[in-house]
């Protein structure tokens, strides 16, 4: 490339970002990284109606979170600013305003009332609505006289034949013929705020947009971009439409699903590279599908060339086993351990808080210890606040008559643990304690493995099911496993 590229992503302010915005945040964000170059956020909030209040700051929050932050934003700011499509109506009035003169554009001054009739008898006939190009044949003195009785007017654009094909990124060498099919477009609304069709041109040439990266729903109109691009007399920028993120039986994603936000992903504790994983791995535009890249890996394999035109099957049912995938690598990152152990405390304050929970377990090396031995088993951190976990924060109230029902041996089996756990210099690991515990059960008259097992699992946990003993033991160290086995056998 000539010059270092610059792309952008135009969420509509006008619900909840989810997942499909985020693909296609994510793939601008890989191509602006891979070629050195600039990625934009621009809110495209022109259909005034529909905004959300908080729905721009939203998405740029989420975009932080998942880590692909822009690097020109409405937040952030930059040299082609504003970046929100609501405070620069005057260039788009007066891009309208230049259209105007030179014949390209024309004031539409139609009533809803008789739009709304086309649209009926369209449908009657079994046609496509389209507008029927009224307005484009008046003469200048017929707008004069419309203008000086008041009436309320539209700017639309004037659909020329004979349109020029382009080569998309993706879909190859494509040409729509829109005059054909459509009715000239609405540029400039009677509110003064541009459609899509002219606000996105406009934009992307002021603010020097090299590559368009967008959902293939918009590969049809491009077409009609070009030609206002022409009528501009400005080079157009080059276009890739990525094909649609669907739902696993094809259905298509939608934003008015709440359970494709970002933000319930987030609430449910979800790791955004565990999204952005899955979000690269059902589709295309790397060599291969390759499960727990990291976002430096995608930045690193992903090719424009290499999208194709398929659709991508997005099945959420496998995300759990991405977010096992990236947590395991959270826990074994440093830095990152120290932020999980920190939420990991607040999650325990917060849901055994008020079981008289022993400060010992907060502290920060018997937590690390905890998120240590369950990585790889786990694909949530709050997992560990479940009830299977409950033993590792709060101290179960076991009797020795209910350990005596299952071996009538539970105080020797208890006395045997605590000699193993009290051994001087004893650092076991869960291969040892499991050959230990072999060695401890042959020393007991009449009691089997598994019922050794179930004496001190019932000792320590309190609970008839969970991790294996040895794992219990290690994890709750020396000091917690004699301290909870003393408690029951003196119960």
């Amino acid at each position: 490339m000539v010059r270092a590229p610059r792309v952008r992503f135009g969420p509509s302010p006008t619900g909840l970002l989810h997942l499909g915005g985020l693909r296609t945040a994510l793939y601008n964000y890989l191509f602006a990284r891979k070629h050195r170059g600039a990625f934009v956020l621009r809110v495209e909030d022109t259909d005034q109606a529909r905004v959300v209040p908080g729905a721009a700051e939203d998405i740029e929050d989420l975009l932080d979170w998942a880590g692909i932050p822009p690097d020109e934003s409405p937040r952030r700011g930059g040299p082609f600013g504003p970046y929100q499509q609501s405070h620069r109506l005057e260039l788009y009035q007066s891009a309208s305003a230049e259209l105007l003169e030179r014949g390209a554009a024309y004031r539409c001054f139609c009533t809803p009332q008789r739009l709304e009739l086309l649209k009926k008898e369209a449908l009657r006939s079994q046609q496509t609505p389209r507008y029927d190009n009224r307005c484009r044949h008046l003469t200048p003195a017929e707008v004069d006289e419309k203008l000086s009785q008041g009436l309320d007017w539209v700017i639309r654009f004037r659909l020329e034949k004979g349109v020029e094909p382009f080569r998309d990124l993706v879909y190859g060498w494509n040409k729509h013929e829109v005059a054909d099919v459509e009715g000239d477009p609405v540029i400039l609304k009677g509110d003064g705020f541009p459609t899509y069709h002219l606000a996105n041109v406009v934009d992307d040439h002021h603010m020097g947009i090299s590559h368009v990266l967008r959902g293939t729903e918009w590969l049809t109109s491009t077409s009609k971009h070009l030609l206002l691009y022409k009528a501009f007399g400005w080079d157009p920028p080059q276009f890739g439409h990525l094909p649609l993120l669907l739902n696993r039986d094809g259905a298509k994603l939608s934003k008015r699903q709440g359970d494709i936000s970002l933000g319930r992903f987030a609430r449910d504790g979800y790791l955004p590279e565990a999204l952005l994983d899955i979000i690269t791995n059902c589709g295309s535009g790397f060599a291969e599908k390759q499960m727990g890249r990291t976002l430096e890996e995608l930045i690193l394999q992903f090719e424009i060339g290499r999208i194709t035109t398929h659709s991508a099957l997005l099945d959420l049912e496998k995300l759990p086993e991405f977010n096992r995938i990236h947590l395991a690598r959270h826990i074994e990152h440093v830095g990152l351990r120290q932020k999980l152990i920190r939420e990991l405390q607040l999650l325990v304050e917060h849901v055994y808080g008020g079981q008289q929970v022993d400060r010992e377990v907060l502290e920060k090396e018997y937590v690390e210890r905890v998120l240590l031995l369950r990585k790889g088993h786990i694909s949530f951190l709050k997992n560990l606040v479940s009830s299977d976990y409950s033993y590792l924060w709060v101290r179960p109230s076991v009797s020795r008559e209910q350990l005596q029902t299952i071996s009538a041996e539970a105080d020797e089996i208890g006395t045997l643990v605590l000699g193993l756990m009290t051994k001087p210099g004893a650092v076991l690991s869960v291969e040892e304690l499991n050959k230990e515990l072999r060695s401890l059960q042959e020393q007991t008259r009449e009691t089997k493995y598994s019922s050794v097992m179930k004496v001190l699992r019932l000792a320590l946990s309190g609970q008839q099911h969970g991790p294996s003993v040895a794992e219990m033991m290690v994890t709750l160290g020396p000091k917690e496993v004699c301290g909870r086995i003393r408690k029951a056998l003196s119960g």
